[in-house]
């Protein structure tokens, strides 16, 4: 078990819960940003049908930012700010996607999906977003 603050500990089987859907969400993202910056004849296809340009370096751009935020998000010192990052990030592919009126429950939320396990993992691992919430600490 882990202490997060005096007096309150963080069961063990929490911890891994949290860490297994961190690392989905990273190998995901990851994966999504490597596509991009190679980028592959669908991501800038699609890129063109979501009305952005489908240049190799808008691709690539956006690529390299998501792997920044999703590297901010991995590494633990700084996984509040990635996941701050990652917010605005899949908050921008969601209003893409209902833009383009994209099907509801396999695209336009996809990106809230990966919104809560992102920070459904950071609660269950990190101590301090535990000590921002009310949820759980009995107050």
């Amino acid at each position: 078990m882990t202490t997060s603050s005096p007096g309150y500990q963080i069961p063990g089987a929490q911890i891994w819960t949290g860490r297994i859907l961190s690392t989905i969400v990273i190998l995901f993202l990851t994966l999504d940003g490597a596509i991009k910056l190679v980028p592959i004849d669908a991501v800038t296809q699609t890129l063109g049908e979501m009305g952005y340009p489908t240049s190799d370096g808008f691709a690539r751009g956006l690529g390299l930012l998501l792997l920044v935020c999703t590297l901010l998000y991995a590494i633990p010192r700084t996984s509040v700010l990635g996941a701050v990052l990652l917010t605005g990030y899949l908050g921008g592919a969601i209003a893409s996607h209902l833009r383009i009126a994209s099907p509801i429950f396999s695209h336009l939320l996809f990106g809230a999906y990966l919104g809560l396990m992102l920070w459904g993992g950071l609660y269950l691992r990190d101590r301090r977003i535990r000590a921002l919430s009310l949820v759980g600490t009995g107050r």
